[in-house]
């Protein structure tokens, strides 16, 4: 699976870890930072790596900022990314399983669950399928998404 990966300069740092302890499992590709600038802003690498996963089926994301709501918000505007704030493996689970999600949001402020577990719990984990209840409101929000 290939994973598209960015951050602003608030989750730099947590970035390069995640990189690090996933590289070996997936095809990881870096859109950005690759240096630290602390006037960077996180819709500039939101939106690549949405643009990315919305031209690659079968490929996830991950994005990172202070605090995960950021990323979230502006990788949403992008017609086919579903980005999800993941503060645990349950929530990373989850929005996959139950909700189609793409693109995992962590916040690199939060000082809870191993953020790089979060992360291979959103990469290993499948949606329930376009055949179940999940699948059903998956196609309503696509749906949605042909209004605009």
């Amino acid at each position: 699976m290939k994973v598209f990966i960015g951050s602003d300069h608030g989750g730099f740092e947590l970035k390069k870890q995640i990189i690090e302890a996933i590289s070996d499992m997936y095809e990881v590709e870096d859109l950005g930072p690759f240096e630290l600038n602390p006037d960077d802003d996180y819709p500039d690498y939101a939106k690549k790596v949405a643009e990315s996963i919305a031209r690659e089926d079968a490929a996830r994301g991950v994005l990172i900022c202070r605090s995960g709501n950021g990323v979230a918000i502006a990788a949403n505007k992008i017609k086919g990314a579903y980005a999800a704030v993941c503060f645990s493996k349950h929530h990373a689970e989850m929005a996959v399983i139950d909700d189609n999600a793409n693109i995992c949001c962590l916040d690199a402020d939060y000082e809870g669950e191993n953020p790089v577990e979060i992360v291979k719990s959103f990469l290993s984990s499948e949606f329930a399928g376009m055949e179940t209840r999940h699948g059903r409101r998956f196609q309503k929000i696509q749906e949605m998404e042909k209004r605009d």
